[in-house]
Parts: structure tokens; C-alpha cells; sequence
């Protein structure tokens, strides 16, 4: 039905004349921009959403757990900060940090509860 309407150029032309007389001549060009600066747009996020999609994916952070000597020795470590440098002591915590959650999701998978459920029925 639709096909039948746009197969003949005078149909086309009574269409374009009837979207004119109904719009207004003055309305017609901003909304032919806008319909460009739309286009314009799309393909420009179409364009980078290939880019990123053709960028490989970074490495994966693996994250080792510290052995019982790493912690105590991050545990002992100097009370000075100025004495030890930031960075491995830093590493310390987080590797500590890491263990206590692994334990905390090991813990929440056995026993099948959240933490939350836990909290809310004390």
C-alpha cells in the first residue's frame, strides 16, 4: 500500500508540496540542519565506537595473594614513614586488603548469605 504511493513522481511531488504548505518554508531549512547536525553526529560516535571496538583489550591485572611472611613483615614494617618507602608498603596493604576479601567472598559463598542479610538481622 505504502510501495504503491512513491511509485510515480507526480504522487512525490503533490507529497513534497503538501509537507511544504504544512511545515512552512521557514521551518523546512533549521529542521534540514538539525536533521544533518543529527547525522553528523551518529556517524562521528559510530566511527569511534568501531575504533574502540577494533583496540585490543589491555592485559589483565593478575593479583597474587602474600604469603604469611609478607604480611608480617608489612605488619613490622617501621612506624617512620619517612624511613620506608610509600610504595611496596602501599603493596603490602593491598595484598592484605585483597586476602580479607577473598576470605570475606569465600566465607559469604559457604555459608550463602550476605553481608547485608547478616547486618540486617542483628
Amino acid at each position: 500500500m505504502i510501495g504503491d504511493l512513491f511509485d510515480s513522481p507526480w504522487k512525490i511531488a503533490i507529497i513534497a508540496i503538501l509537507i511544504i504548505v504544512l511545515f512552512g518554508s521557514r521551518k523546512l531549512p533549521g529542521a534540514a540542519r538539525s536533521l544533518g547536525q543529527s547525522m553528523r553526529i551518529l556517524k562521528k560516535e559510530m566511527t569511534s565506537l568501531h575504533e574502540d571496538e577494533s583496540d585490543a583489550p589491555p592485559a589483565p591485572v593478575t593479583v597474587t595473594e602474600p604469603t604469611p611472611a609478607q604480611l608480617q613483615a608489612a605488619a613490622s614494617a617501621p612506624a617512620d614513614p619517612a624511613a620506608a618507602p610509600v610504595a611496596p608498603d602501599a603493596q603490602a596493604q593491598i595484598a592484605a586488603l585483597q586476602a580479607q576479601l577473598n576470605n570475606l567472598q569465600q566465607t559469604v559463598g559457604a555459608n550463602g548469605t550476605t553481608a547485608t542479610d547478616s547486618q540486617q538481622t542483628r
